[in-house]
């Protein structure tokens, strides 16, 4: 399978994980009666996995965690606040909602660190063609939302 196939594949999966994860620890939250306690156990399994996945591949990489530029760690603020707000938003304007919103937020932020290859990024001009084909998946996301 050619490189680009893989990743689009696993991406693809990924974004297929969303709405589940958001669904799933939604209901979770909803059932013990805390979004917060929810989301603490779905990062306690989170860095379990990911714990046994560095400790498999490189360990090594955890040495260099203290010589990084300190605003590349806010990467946890950020999935932190994803998944409470999900957690607590979900049960009550519904996932679809949430997660159009979500979706619009990331179509909007992905095209403005592409242009200007924000921390790292491939750079990826925000031309009218790549604007336009932005508008119609956010349309399209629209669409999706309509009774």
């Amino acid at each position: 399978m050619p490189p680009n196939l893989t990743y689009a594949s696993i991406m693809f999966l990924a974004g297929v994980g969303v709405p589940l994860l958001a669904s799933l620890n939604a209901a979770l939250g909803q059932k013990i009666g805390s979004p917060a306690a929810a989301a603490l156990c779905l990062f306690l399994i989170a860095f379990t996995v990911t714990a046994i996945v560095t400790l498999a591949t490189g360990p090594a990489a955890l040495k260099l965690l203290p010589l990084q530029p300190k605003h590349l760690f806010l990467g946890g603020v950020l999935v932190a606040f994803y998944v409470l707000s999900i957690t607590y938003i979900a049960p009550h304007f519904g996932l679809g909602n949430a997660v159009f919103f979500v979706l619009l937020g990331q179509l909007a932020a992905a095209a403005i660190i592409d242009h200007f290859g924000l921390f790292g990024s491939q750079v990826t001009p925000l031309t009218f063609t790549r604007a336009a084909g932005i508008a119609l998946m956010a349309a399209g996301v629209a669409l999706t939302q309509k009774s």
